[in-house]
């Protein structure tokens, strides 16, 4: 195909042929997108779950995983900017089903959570219960509940993440849990240093 005219300049019919090839990926990515009952963007590998996280905890740590707790709100344009932009790369995804379960709950979600402690909640209530007050945001946990029953809900984390972020800087804040990197140092220097 002569994407030029005699000139040697593109010819707007090229033009817009191309931008339709650069999009159509994208649109193809967007179309992708499904929505669970409650509203929220999905992903097949999301983990279902019965969300007793004790178990989610101890399946995860099974699994050579680490649980990651993802709240979302219906209508959420960062929530769905997360779906629509970093977990449609390939990559990303691929990193993240390797070494997370992801579970997705709804900031202001009726089902009922058995948290660390054995207290039944709510999502909502639960949510309130740690703080979490905007949507996305990421929870991190440790490897195993040995004694996190016994600690404030904000101890028992170990990284949060709170608003959308960009790509690179997401999956760092992946790497970080993985890499057990929260040992020696915060989560905003690795961000600093690995984004």
């Amino acid at each position: 195909m002569n994407t030029k005219d005699s000139s040697g300049f593109l010819t707007r019919r090229s033009l817009l042929a191309g931008a339709a090839a650069l999009l159509s990926p994208l649109q193809a990515l967007a179309s992708e997108l499904k929505l669970n009952d409650d509203g929220l963007y999905t992903k097949p590998w999301f983990l279902e779950s019965l969300l007793d996280l004790n178990d989610d905890l101890k399946d995860a740590t099974d699994k050579g995983k680490r649980l990651v707790i993802m709240w979302e709100l219906k209508g959420c344009p960062y929530c769905k900017k997360i779906h629509e932009i970093n977990l449609a790369d390939p990559a990303i995804e691929t990193f993240i089903k390797d070494k997370f379960e992801l579970l997705q709950l709804n900031i202001v979600g009726a089902r009922e959570v058995t948290d660390f402690d054995g207290e039944r909640l709510t999502e909502k209530a639960f949510a309130r219960k740690y703080g979490v007050r905007a949507t996305p945001t990421f929870q991190f946990f440790p490897e195993r509940a040995d004694g996190l029953a016994k600690k404030s809900p904000a101890e028992r984390e170990v990284a949060r993440w709170q608003g959308y972020m960009e790509p690179k800087p997401f999956t760092a804040m992946f790497r970080f849990v993985a890499d057990k990197a929260y040992d020696s140092t915060s989560l905003m220097d690795y961000l600093k240093s690995n984004s």
